[in-house]
């Protein structure tokens, strides 16, 4: 009969029903997404917080110290709450002893050396103190503090003076670093992949610093906590050639040699 479904015909909603009910998915896929994120940004905080060792009062801010021995040095980083790269992470701590540790397999004396993302500056820090000319980048609000640890750490221990310049990652490359007007022997990263919104960004950064034919060698430590960080690592290795080469469970750090794919 006219009007009446039979049993082989599926019930359809009309379209404006259809649409509603997948605005309604979206909505709910974009509030689980927002609360993941909460949950990832509340954990980044948490590690950061445990972390902290030496508080002192300070005008402008709490600061933290923290104390390490790298290339026969004691390195006194000062660290801020303010952001994520004011802190030292695992990442860094990690491409810190491998450097110091691989010196024939990484020989960085007088080798260009860029950090992508360099924070607090510890992994700069042992690079300059290896005997590389380092530039050291990350976000301008980064830069006072980073500055200052570089300084305070390699004045009169270091070969080259070390450099300090701003870098927004995927903004302004070919602008303020055209190749090979900049062209680096090492590219240095450390704990720059987390839940952040500039993971194809950072990509497109390390590409342009490691492009075929530059020789550049990419040195990546990091440490593994959510599920982006290994689909960044599958898009990674999809662009560049990569060695792991070494794996710390304790810390689940992960690190990683690439150049670039020809």
């Amino acid at each position: 009969m006219e009007g009446r479904l039979s049993a082989h015909q599926p019930f359809l909603p009309k379209h404006s029903e259809t649409s509603e009910m997948n605005q309604d998915k979206k909505l709910q896929r974009k509030d689980e997404t927002n609360d993941q994120a909460l949950q990832d940004q509340d954990m980044m905080r948490r590690e950061g917080l445990d972390r902290r060792n030496i508080w002192e009062p300070s005008v402008f801010y709490a600061l933290g110290k923290e104390s390490f021995n790298f290339a026969g040095h004691e390195i006194n980083i000062r660290e801020s709450m303010d952001s994520y790269g004011a802190l030292i992470w695992p990442g860094g701590i990690a491409l810190s002893q491998f450097l110091e540790n691989n010196q024939q397999q990484i020989n960085l004396m007088d080798k260009a050396v860029l950090e992508l993302g360099a924070g607090t500056g510890l992994v700069s820090i042992v690079a300059s103190l290896l005997g590389a000319w380092v530039t050291a980048t990350d976000l301008p609000d980064i830069l006072s503090n980073l500055s200052f640890n570089l300084r305070q750490n390699t004045k009169g221990r270091s070969r080259y003076i070390p450099q300090v310049a701003a870098l927004s990652w995927g903004q302004g490359l070919e602008r303020n670093f055209p190749f090979p007007s900049y062209h680096y022997d090492y590219v240095l990263a450390a704990d720059v992949v987390y839940h952040h919104n500039f993971l194809e960004e950072l990509l497109t950064t390390m590409l342009h610093f490691c492009r075929p034919g530059s020789g550049t060698t990419l040195l990546w430590a990091n440490k593994i906590r959510f599920q982006s960080d290994l689909q960044f690592i599958e898009c990674f290795k999809s662009r560049f050639n990569t060695t792991l080469l070494a794996e710390l469970p304790q810390e689940n750090v992960w690190i990683y040699k690439a150049t670039s794919r020809e």
